[in-house]
């Protein structure tokens, strides 16, 4: 039978024929060390989990709960915006609770796009971003990841090429999977470029505290100007170690938020009221849960760093986000980050996604996440060392003879 007209858009789901190389490996007693998906596994602040524990089994929270997120949320994520970035926003109009990032992004996709729009989007880049689109009808043109004049100049390309012109633009920064990071500046003359075109802008900053640095990566919205025409993503997951308990929010555009409330609203009733209070209780409370995610993260960065260095692969630094970006080891680049990231979960015990996934611009690298402990990163790198030692040797029928040497 023929395949459903959205399932037909969608291209085949590239990381699954890793997770099934890791399912047979671990059928076959491997241990493996996954830093693959960006999955937290730091708990959740103790805080939040009291107020969650302390709101269960209340009738009246057991009821259907509001698609647009409880008021007290959205006044918790209101006073977030106005302390971190310095930001204003009124919680009535410009602030849509979401369940989590992902559906945010898909379902203002849905809400914006008619059959055949155009919207720009980084390649390299988190799948949400192009496939939300493509699920709604849209079309798809990829602009760089990197925020550089490049990123600028494709821009305009795009809109003088494009036929129908594109209607958004998505940025992400601090970027999944690349990590770059955007200044303020960049996001000025993004504001400025989109409002001389009349485009919108869909910004992701989910990894909005996940920095290293004393420059903790900026908000599209402190822009001047920017609320006219952009809207920003955010994300509980990885702030506070809640992935699992999905609470994001959209904020921004009161034309943009109410299309994408008007949406929600035929789909949902919103996340389980419990979790919308303990998200409150998480955003109205001490940062210090949140130092202590970034402290953990650094040192798990300069861990990977260093012992993947020693075993023979280099990884840059990421300034920022949960993941590192790194090119395939010389010898395994005609293999494809598929195949390479296979062989390192049969080889060495260690998974990683293939950046192939992000796009095709994401091919010959991968995307390495800083989700296991310290020793076990340290243990990743030991067997990354003897595969890498081992493997011209091993793999002569695998690895190309011209690239062994």
């Amino acid at each position: 039978m023929e395949e459903f007209y959205r399932i037909r858009r969608l291209p085949p789901y590239v990381f699954e024929e890793v997770n099934k190389a890791k399912a047979k490996a671990r059928n076959a007693g491997a241990d493996i060390i996954d830093l693959g998906m960006g999955n937290p596994d730091l708990p959740a602040p103790a805080h939040v989990l009291d107020k969650l524990k302390e709101t269960l089994g209340k009738p009246r929270t057991d009821r259907y709960s509001s698609s647009r997120g409880i008021p007290g949320l959205r006044r918790a994520q209101a006073a977030y915006y106005e302390r971190r970035f310095g930001v204003k926003l009124n919680p009535e109009t410009q602030i849509v609770a979401t369940l989590g990032s992902k559906e945010g992004f898909a379902n203002v996709a849905q809400a914006i796009t008619a059959p055949g729009d155009v919207v720009l989007v980084p390649n390299p880049s988190y799948p949400i971003h192009a496939f939300g689109f493509l699920m709604a009808g849209g079309t798809i043109r990829s602009v760089p990841s990197e925020p550089t004049p490049n990123f600028f100049h494709t821009l305009e390309r795009a809109i003088v090429h494009s036929i129908p012109k594109p209607i958004a633009v998505v940025v992400c920064y601090p970027a999944n999977p690349t990590a770059y990071v955007a200044s303020i500046d960049f996001y000025k003359d993004l504001v400025a470029f989109a409002k001389k075109h009349e485009i919108l802008v869909l910004s992701d900053l989910a990894y909005a505290e996940v920095y290293f640095d004393d420059n903790p990566p900026p908000s599209l919205l402190q822009v001047p100007g920017a609320m006219d025409i952009a809207i920003e993503f955010t994300s509980m997951s990885k702030t506070y170690s809640m992935p699992g308990w999905r609470m994001g929010f959209a904020v921004g555009n009161e034309r943009i938020i109410a299309a994408l409330a008007r949406v929600k609203s035929y789909l949902d009733y919103g996340a389980f009221t419990p979790i919308q209070v303990a998200a409150s209780a998480a955003l109205n409370g001490p940062d210090d849960c949140i130092k202590e995610m970034r402290e953990v993260y650094k040192k798990r960065r300069d861990v990977m760093i260093e012992s993947f260095e020693r075993a023979g692969w280099h990884v840059p630094a990421p300034r920022a986000s949960m993941f590192a970006w790194s090119q395939i080891p010389e010898p395994f680049k005609p293999l494809g980050s598929v195949e390479f990231s296979k062989l390192l979960v049969e080889k060495a015990d260690v998974a990683v996604s293939p950046g192939i996934g992000f796009g095709e611009y994401g091919e010959g690298y991968v995307r390495i996440a800083l989700v296991e402990n310290e020793q076990r990163i340290r243990q990743a790198a030991r067997n990354i060392r003897r595969f890498l030692e081992s493997a011209p040797e091993q793999l002569h029928n695998v690895v190309p003879l011209a690239n062994r040497r």
